[in-house]
C-alpha cells in the first residue's frame, strides 16, 4: 500500500505543477482553449492518444468486447491506429489546421457556425457537444473509480470525488497547455505500463503461447461446436465486431474534443511528425489494451448485475487484482494517466463551447478578415479575462454534472460511450469533414445531419436499444454522409462569393 500511494502521490503533485508552471499561458481565451494555437508535434500526437485512450478503453471496451470477441478484439486496436490516428490526422489534420485559423475559428460549434454561415447551427452544435460529453465523462469517471477501488480498496463513491476535483483543479489553472504537457507525461506512463502488465498477465498463464491455447479451448458462447472461435483471427462475430471497429475508430473523426487537438498544432511539419508519433503511440496503447482483454475469459466468469447480466466492467479488474503491489500501483498509474487526461480533454471542450459559442458568441468579420474597432486595448482584455473566468466555472458545472451520473450510471461504460460517440460523431462527422473538402455542401443538409445523428441514437435508446448503442452508433456516422450528399444536392447553395472566401487558405 505504500509503494501504491506514494507512486500516486508523485503523479499527483507532478500534475498539479504543471497546472501552476502554465497559469501565466492561460489568461486569454486563446491561451486557455487552444494554448495559443502553437503546440509542437510531440505534445500535439499524445494530447490526441491520451484523449482517445481512457479508462473507458482499458476497462470498459477492453472487458467487454475481449469477452465477446476474444482476441480478435485486437482488430478494435488495429483499427483505432490506422483509422482512428493515422487516417485522421492525414485527412483532417492539415486542412482543419489551415481553415479554422483562416476563419478564425476556436470550436467545432464556432467551425459550423462561420464555415456555414449560420449563428443557430453554432448555437445547436454547441448545446448538442455538451449534452452528449456529460454520459462520455461519467464512463470515464466510472472506469477510473473501478480500478482505483481495487487498487487501494477505497469506496467507488469516493474515487469518483476525488478524480473530478484533481482534474478540475489542473484544468482550470493551466488550461490547454497544461493538459498537453501532462498529457505527455501521462502517455509516457501509459505505453511503459501497457507493455509491463501485458508480459506479467501472460507471464502467470505460462506464457503467450500457453494462453493462446487455454483460448482456444473454450467454446463459443451458445455453440458449442465453434471450438477455438475466441482464439481465431476474426474471432466468433466478426460482422458486430466490424461496428465496434467503426464506431471506435470512424467517431473520433467527429468528436469536439479530438479534432480539436488540430486547431492549435504550431505548423504543417508538425502534423507530419505528429500523425507518425500519434499512431505508433495507438498501435502500442490501443492494440495492448484490447490484447490483453481478449484474455479476459482465462480469468473466470465476471460477477452478476442485479439485473442478471454480466458486469462486463469488472473483467480487467479481475484480471490484475493479484498483480504484485508495484505492478497494481503502476496499473492505477497507468488509468489515471489515461483517464485524466480524457477527462481534462472533455472538460475543456465543454466549457469553452458553452462560453464562446453560447454566451459569448462574438460577431465577426467575413472568413479571412480580422475584425477591426475601435475598442479600448483595456477593455478587450478585460473581457477575455471575463471569458476565461466564465470557462473555469463552467468547468466546475460541467464536472459537477458528469459527477452526479457517474455516482449513479445508468449502464456499462461501452453503451455510455456508445450513446455519446454515436450522437455527437454522427451529427458533426460527415458535415465537419465534407465541409473541408467540398464547396457544395449546404447549411441545410447540416441541419438535416444534426437532426440525423442525434434523432436516431436518442430513438433507439428510448425503444430501449433494439440496435446495440454501439452498432447505432456506426450507422449514424456512416449514414450522415449520405444525408449531407443528399440533401445538398436539393437545398439552397452558400454565396458563391462566400464559399470562395472560405476556401482561400487552401490556395
Amino acid at each position: 500500500m505504500f509503494i501504491k500511494l506514494l507512486l500516486t502521490a508523485i503523479f499527483l503533485i507532478a500534475i498539479i505543477a504543471v497546472g501552476i508552471r502554465s497559469s501565466k499561458q492561460a489568461n486569454s481565451v486563446d491561451g486557455f482553449v487552444l494554448g495559443g494555437r502553437n503546440v509542437g508535434p510531440w505534445l500535439s500526437a499524445f494530447a490526441y492518444g491520451t484523449s482517445y485512450f481512457s479508462a473507458v478503453v482499458f476497462v470498459g471496451y477492453a472487458g467487454q468486447f475481449g469477452w465477446k470477441y476474444g482476441l480478435s478484439s485486437t482488430w478494435i486496436g488495429v483499427g483505432n491506429a490506422v483509422i482512428g490516428s493515422l487516417l485522421a490526422w492525414l485527412v483532417l489534420g492539415k486542412r482543419t489546421r489551415q481553415m479554422t485559423q483562416h476563419i478564425q475559428s476556436r470550436t467545432m460549434p464556432d467551425f459550423f457556425g462561420t464555415r456555414f454561415n449560420s449563428q443557430m447551427l453554432r448555437v445547436v452544435a454547441s448545446i448538442i457537444a455538451f449534452v452528449f460529453l456529460i454520459p462520455y465523462t461519467a464512463g470515464v469517471y466510472k472506469g477510473i473509480s473501478t480500478l482505483f477501488e481495487m487498487g487501494f480498496g477505497i469506496p467507488y463513491e469516493y474515487c469518483v470525488v476525488i478524480m473530478a476535483a484533481l482534474t478540475a483543479v489542473y484544468v482550470i489553472l493551466g488550461g490547454y497547455r497544461a493538459t498537453a504537457l501532462n498529457d505527455f507525461i501521462q502517455g509516457i506512463i501509459m505505453l511503459f505500463g501497457i507493455a509491463t502488465i501485458i508480459a506479467v498477465v501472460l507471464n502467470n498463464q505460462g506464457g503467450l503461447t500457453e494462453a493462446v491455447s487455454k483460448m482456444a479451448a473454450i467454446p463459443a458462447d451458445g455453440n458449442p461446436n465453434v471450438n477455438g472461435g475466441f482464439a481465431s483471427l476474426w474471432g466468433p462475430n466478426p460482422l458486430d465486431l466490424l461496428g465496434v471497429v467503426i464506431l471506435t475508430s470512424l467517431g473520433t473523426w467527429g468528436l469536439p474534443q479530438m479534432v480539436g487537438k488540430f486547431y492549435s498544432v504550431t505548423d504543417e511539419a508538425a502534423i507530419r511528425r505528429g500523425t507518425i508519433i500519434s499512431t505508433l503511440f495507438a498501435f502500442i496503447v490501443s492494440g495492448g489494451c484490447y490484447f490483453l482483454g481478449g484474455f479476459g475469459r482465462l480469468f473466470g466468469m465476471p460477477p452478476t448485475l442485479p439485473n442478471g447480466r454480466l458486469d462486463f466492467d469488472s473483467i480487467i479488474p479481475s484480471m490484475l487484482v493479484t498483480l504484485p503491489d508495484a505492478l497494481i500501483g503502476l496499473v492505477v498509474l497507468l488509468v489515471l494517466s489515461a483517464s485524466m487526461s480524457t477527462l481534462a480533454s472533455l472538460v475543456l471542450t465543454s466549457s469553452s463551447t458553452m462560453t464562446l459559442d453560447l454566451i459569448y458568441r462574438d460577431k465577426k468579420a467575413h472568413p479571412g478578415e480580422v475584425e477591426t474597432g475601435s475598442i479600448d486595448a483595456k477593455v478587450a482584455d478585460r473581457f477575455e479575462h471575463r471569458k476565461v473566468i466564465v470557462m473555469r466555472v463552467l468547468i466546475v458545472f460541467f464536472i459537477a454534472i458528469s459527477l452526479l451520473i457517474a455516482l449513479n450510471p445508468p449502464t456499462f461504460i461501452a453503451q455510455m460511450m456508445g450513446i455519446s460517440w454515436g450522437a455527437l460523431a454522427g451529427a458533426f462527422l460527415a458535415p465537419f469533414m465534407l465541409g473541408l473538402y467540398w464547396k457544395g455542401v449546404t447549411a441545410t443538409s447540416v441541419w438535416a445531419c444534426f437532426v440525423w445523428g442525434v434523432g436516431i441514437t436518442v430513438v433507439n435508446m428510448l425503444m430501449g436499444n433494439p440496435i446495440s448503442p454501439i452498432n447505432c452508433g456506426a450507422i449514424a456516422m456512416l449514414g450522415g454522409f449520405i444525408v449531407v450528399w443528399l440533401v445538398s444536392l436539393f437545398t439552397t447553395k452558400l454565396s458563391k462569393t462566400y464559399v470562395d472566401r472560405i476556401f482561400e487558405c487552401y490556395k
